[in-house]
């Protein structure tokens, strides 16, 4: 039988999950070019370990797990942050914009901020990749192991006890 990492076609993988991997990282980074070159240095990274992987889990799975080792390398390294905001359009109407409406648009965007920080982490990645990544429900399937069934299930779910627990609050 032949090994499983000796039929892997990095190039080929480059052109079918590039942008894949580079939105993984724009949705936890928020930033074009930095996502942009941690997305390359993955690549650089995968032909260098190719030979450690054993097809356990898809490809697409496997790079974007590089992908996150190497941004937490960088996040400690350079002693960064990590942030994710939410655009308030996506979420919010903002054609009304007295102060008043402003202000409790803030006020919102905080309760949603902090109604998605609660949530446990496989729940808010779903969340994240969805709103802030826009990635589809496939592919956000695919970056976690899932099917495209269970992330579109999950976000409805999460979705409505957002909105149930925002409504008790507000």
């Amino acid at each position: 039988m032949q090994d499983r990492r000796e039929q892997v076609d990095l190039e080929a993988a480059y052109q079918e999950y590039a942008d894949l991997v580079y939105r993984f990282l724009y949705v936890r980074t928020r930033d074009r070019e930095w996502s942009q070159e941690l997305m390359q240095e993955t690549f650089l990274r995968a032909v260098g370990s190719v030979s450690r992987y054993d097809g356990s889990c898809k490809l697409s799975v496997w790079l974007c797990q590089i992908a996150k080792h190497i941004l937490y390398q960088e996040l400690r390294k350079k002693k960064r942050l990590e942030t994710t905001e939410l655009d308030g359009q996506i979420i919010f109407d903002a054609s009304a914009r007295d102060g008043e409406a402003i202000l409790l648009d803030q006020e919102r965007k905080l309760e949603l901020y902090q109604a998605i920080h609660r949530l446990p982490e496989l729940e808010r990645e779903v969340v994240l990749y969805r709103i802030t990544g826009e990635l589809s429900f496939r592919e956000i399937g695919r970056i976690l192991g899932k099917s495209e069934n269970w992330s579109r299930t999950v976000f409805y779910r999460v979705k409505q006890k957002i909105k149930k627990e925002m409504s008790v609050y507000g």
